[in-house]
């Protein structure tokens, strides 16, 4: 399958044969809008020229923005402008040089989105010092874990994170100089932070004073030098920290531009100076930083959330963003909140909702584009969906997990916008692949972005070859983007990176007939079953969670066992309702299990699994899986070992019961109408 002729992507070099260092290997695709050469952002050479640049190019335009809380209230959003931002950057810099910072300094920052972490990071890039995010998910292990492995001098936090510090500084006392904190000081916690860590608490504005009386010239970083340290969360041991330099940021915000233009000419959705977005998803990763970085760098401003995922709607409705960026859970949550709306509309609302639906569906895939499809039905029935993302959203695009496809599919009927889904890892700068708006990338994430080139690796051991028709293999990545190598973690980093400069993402591929990649398997989570079967639990899991009655699953397996068991997080209205009178808090009944493996076969046959892909038995949790209950990343991936520790002895049981009964035996099917979601 070749696709030199693709409209966005074309062959670099062709395939390669297995040697001793690597397997078989598909041939090299680039993005059509890089053939002539990498994109660059004109006239900056570092992150701290591009932004200035955007001071002096724009200095009266809204910047950032936040929304104060008087009485516990939110009002309307304020504004800084560049030029107010650049000068309390140039501050927050002349503070740091005088409390001794040198070049190659690492700063670490603790806290929600803000006005604040945005400034005190352009001031790292301003005396070429490694910006560090401390997670604000990972704990106090991993912050303490952090500070010491990434030699951290000088940490800058959220007043309300202060507590959390606590333990982390006392342990580091000695190393970090100071803490720098925005927000109302906590008296209690600069207490024990002053006396048992021997630090010093600055509040933000007396540190700003500071500056302005010891102004400091900017130290000039080469594109070479690392501007972040920024530490994956990992699903297992100690973060990594991934080395990202000026070059490859620059790279990934010229990329994301190039991209953006190339989806311009095809919809007209020029990006531009008043183009606005909601901060929400975290600083701390990668790729909520790169997008932002993109916003500064062409004047546009960005309004930051209020930190409680509670008031997100309300800060949508306030800011009213242009672009909306979200990750699949949020989208889930969109879609779920819809339905249960409608569930409690008259018969005839649900059935002209369902009915505009089909239509659009329909139109959709005849290949009618999004504004054109069914002009009508979006102004009487999906702006309302449209309208609980501001009313103004321009383009939506999910990335970090997977979308689930009947979700995707939802949300290009119903978002009176253009909607995509990236591919990308904190190793790669966050944003790689990115799909476009057509229904026929759904399920996909599309090409490359015009800042790398990949190929797909075979992998003999699970019968993945990237010369068969359709190509498949473990995805691997060479280009600007692409990381210097895990801080201090030299073995790890040979591991993933090979001398030719490729990165072996470890997620599996399929290049479909249109010349768009779709993310199939995960390498490293495959298990095999007694028969020798092997098994994809990411892919199984995102067929299954289509089921109505399921919120979050786990599918688990091993070489002992014929077939596959599951962990299932219940949708309790769901459950509730297929219980009938049964309370649905008795979450382990056996009519309660019954019920979602029902839903969960039939889930399952309905996306074409094998029989051992379908999960024979199931144990249910009350408990959401979460960030903060260290079940998922902060990138709302499944913690699979974690899971597989915390439910470990009710896994086995299930085995045992499976064993007991008869494996051969199916479950009874006695549920009909809670199978699956449908439109």
């Amino acid at each position: 399958m070749r696709f030199t002729d693709n409209e966005y992507l074309y062959e670099v070099d062709g395939p390669q044969r297995a040697t001793r260092s690597h397997p078989a290997r598909g041939p090299e695709y680039g993005n059509v809008a890089a053939k002539d050469g990498w994109p660059t952002i004109p006239g900056a050479k570092n992150l701290w020229e591009m932004f200035h640049n955007s001071v002096t190019q724009y200095p009266n335009n809204p910047c950032l923005g936040h929304r104060p809380i008087t009485y516990g209230e939110p009002g309307a959003y304020v504004w800084q402008t560049y030029k107010e931002i650049g000068e309390k950057v140039d501050a927050i810099a002349g503070g740091i040089m005088h409390l001794g910072l040198q070049a190659h300094g690492r700063i670490g920052v603790y806290g929600i989105n803000s006005p604040e972490w945005m400034i005190t990071m352009q001031a790292c890039n301003r005396q070429n010092a490694y910006c560090v995010p401390l997670y604000d998910t990972l704990g106090p292990d991993a912050v303490e874990y952090i500070i010491g492995h990434a030699e951290i001098t000088l940490v800058f936090a959220s007043a309300v994170k202060m507590r959390a510090l606590v333990e982390p500084l006392i342990k580091a006392k000695g190393k970090v100089k100071a803490l720098v904190v925005w927000g109302e000081v906590d008296g209690i916690a600069q207490m024990d932070i002053e006396e048992k860590a021997g630090l010093k608490v600055l509040k933000w504005d007396d540190f700003l004073e500071v500056g302005r009386q010891h102004p400091a010239e900017p130290i000039s970083s080469k594109p070479d030098d690392l501007c972040t340290i920024m530490y994956t969360s990992g699903t297992t041991g100690n973060p990594k920290g991934v080395m990202l330099t000026h070059y490859n940021i620059l790279s990934v915000v010229a990329g994301q531009l190039a991209a953006i233009n190339q989806v311009a000419t095809r919809y007209g959705e020029k990006f531009n100076k008043d183009d606005v977005m909601l901060s929400y998803l975290p600083l701390a990763h990668i790729f909520d930083r790169a997008l932002e970085e993109m916003f500064l760098c062409y004047g546009a401003r960005i309004g930051y959330w209020r930190g409680k995922i509670e008031g997100v709607q309300d800060d949508l409705h306030a800011l009213k963003p242009t672009l909306f960026i979200g990750v699949p859970r949020v989208f889930d949550k969109l879609y779920e909140g819809v339905y249960e709306k409608l569930a409690l509309e008259r018969i005839t609302r649900r059935w002209i909702f369902a009915l505009a639906l089909w239509y659009k569906k329909r139109q959709l895939r005849a290949g009618i584009k999004w504004d054109q499809a069914a002009p009508i039905v979006d102004a009487v029935v999906f702006s309302k969906v449209k309208a609980r993302l501001g009313g103004r959203v321009r383009l939506v695009c999910s990335g970090s997990a997977p979308l689930a496809h009947h979700v995707e599919e939802f949300l290009k009927v119903v978002m009176c916008a253009p909607v995509s889904q990236g591919y990308g890892l904190t190793e790669t700068c966050g944003s790689s692949f990115i799909a476009l708006p057509e229904t026929e990338f759904i399920g996909t994430v599309g090409g490359p972005l015009p800042l790398l080139t990949f190929r797909l690796e075979a992998v003999p051991e699970m019968g993945y070859d990237p010369m068969a028709d359709p190509p498949r293999g473990e995805i691997i990545i060479k280009g600007p983007v692409v990381f210097q190598g895990y801080f201090k973690e030299q073995q790890k980093t040979d591991e993933v990176l090979d001398k030719d400069g490729w990165f072996h993402t470890g997620d599996i591929g399929e290049i479909a007939p249109i010349g768009s990649l779709k993310i199939i398997d995960r390498k490293k989570a495959l298990f095999k079953l007694a028969q020798g079967e092997y098994v994809a639990p990411e892919r199984i899991e995102s067929a299954l969670k289509k089921a109505t009655v399921v919120q979050q699953v786990f599918v688990h397996g091993n070489s002992f066992e014929s077939c596959v068991v599951a962990v299932v997080v219940p949708d309790e209205k769901a459950l509730r309702a297929a219980l009938g009178d049964e309370d649905a808090l008795k979450i382990n009944s056996p009519h309660a299990k019954e019920i979602v493996v029902a839903a969960l076969t039939a889930a399952g046959r309905e996306a074409g699994l094998k029989g051992y892909e379908i999960p024979k038995a199931v144990h249910l949790s009350a408990e959401e899986w979460t960030p903060e209950n260290g079940m998922l990343t902060p990138t709302f991936k499944i913690k699979r070992e974690v899971l597989k520790r915390t439910f470990g002895t009710m896994l086995d049981d299930l085995y045992v019961q499976l064993k007991q009964k008869g494996s051969g035996k199916r479950p009874a099917n006695k549920i009909i109408d809670v199978h699956s979601r449908t439109e």
